[in-house]
């Protein structure tokens, strides 16, 4: 159920109709926008009568929603959501009118690797800098990374180039190491529906990056997020990276269409991940390109001083030239759909 309170109900209006809501066995969620605030309630007697809300004093309109993902839906945020990352003085915006750009190696390999990747990355506009510290791999002998030393290296090679840290959370025994140096903590497509992850990121401070699953449709990338806005942490970034399909020549298939799909169902910002779809450094730009046409907030992309020579993924990683090369194309295209980089 959604409660859209009138401009101007007061808090004594709001708080009665609060009241009434967990009489009914509802629990609340309360999105104040510019001119409107929003109560969406999540569980309570599928019989409510809406009519009881809607002669309640300060209240617009009420709505039962029939989406199983209340609190993901658009209209729970009807203006959308600009998730805020970072100290107040030099925060980053994901969701409003600016693309935003992630960049960063696969994994953490050396400072001097993070510290040219760093270099690369601020230099052509990005704002974050993202590499995997805590790695799985499909072969049980395969490295695991380096764990904090390299949540410290991160740290720091963000820190000299002014940009702000993303890594992925494995399980949900790192999450207190791993805030303690990221902005975003990031959860992979394995672990979309990891819900013991997805229900302890719902009780944490940082904004979290949710990549969808290689075999996820978009409802359940929405749900996945629901676990995490129900625990009460509303920053909230949704990642299509490709869905697994019977075309073999690249990784996976991206999935454009799902970014105008979440911009209709969600208020949530959504990015977009070419590197990890298509596994090719020669088919990330042109996919790039797509995604920012197609709507994304942002784009993640894999750079490496030396892609060749790379410990890990260096086959969709894209070098010096051919990253500020797109960069300056993303630009353009974000131009001409009235946006940013």
């Amino acid at each position: 159920m959604v409660i859209v309170m009138q401009a101007g109900a007061t808090d004594e209006q709001i708080e009665a109709v609060i009241d009434r809501m967990v009489d009914m066995g509802f629990d609340v969620h309360r999105s104040t926008g510019v001119v409107h605030t929003v109560l969406g309630g999540v569980g309570g007697k599928t019989e409510s009568d809406l009519s009881v809300f809607e002669v309640m004093d300060g209240v617009k309109e009420a709505h039962r929603i029939a989406s199983p993902y209340k609190l993901a839906s658009r209209s729970f945020r009807p203006q959308g959501t600009v998730v805020r990352a970072g100290p107040v003085d030099r925060s980053v915006e994901i969701g409003g009118n600016r693309v935003v750009m992630l960049a960063g190696p696969a994994r953490v390999e050396s400072r001097e690797l993070l510290e040219r990747s760093a270099e690369m990355a601020a230099q052509a506009g990005a704002s974050l800098l993202r590499a995997g510290v805590f790695l799985r791999n499909d072969s049980p002998y395969g490295a695991e990374g380096p764990g904090e030393r390299g949540l410290v290296l991160l740290r720091q090679a963000a820190e000299r180039h002014g940009l702000l840290v993303v890594s992925e959370v494995i399980d949900h025994t790192e999450i207190p190491l791993v805030a303690r140096y990221a902005d975003i903590l990031e959860v992979g497509s394995r672990n979309m529906q990891n819900f013991r992850l997805l229900d302890e990121l719902g009780k944490q401070s940082r904004p979290v990056l949710l990549k969808r699953g290689i075999a996820a449709t978009v409802e359940d990338l929405l749900l996945s997020a629901e676990h995490i806005l129900a625990g009460g942490n509303y920053d909230v970034i949704l990642s299509e990276g490709g869905i697994r399909t019977f075309e073999t020549y690249t990784r996976y298939t991206l999935d454009l269409s799902a970014i105008p799909v979440v911009k209709k169902l969600s208020h949530l910002p959504i990015l977009a991940d070419p590197c990890q779809a298509t596994g090719r450094r020669d088919k990330v730009p042109p996919m790039a390109r797509a995604a920012v046409a197609a709507g994304a907030d942002g784009v993640i992309l894999e750079v490496h001083p030396d892609p060749d020579r790379a410990l890990s993924e260096g086959a969709q990683a894209l070098g010096p030239r051919q990253f500020v090369e797109l960069t300056a194309q993303l630009r353009q295209i974000a131009t001409a759909v009235g946006r940013s980089v």
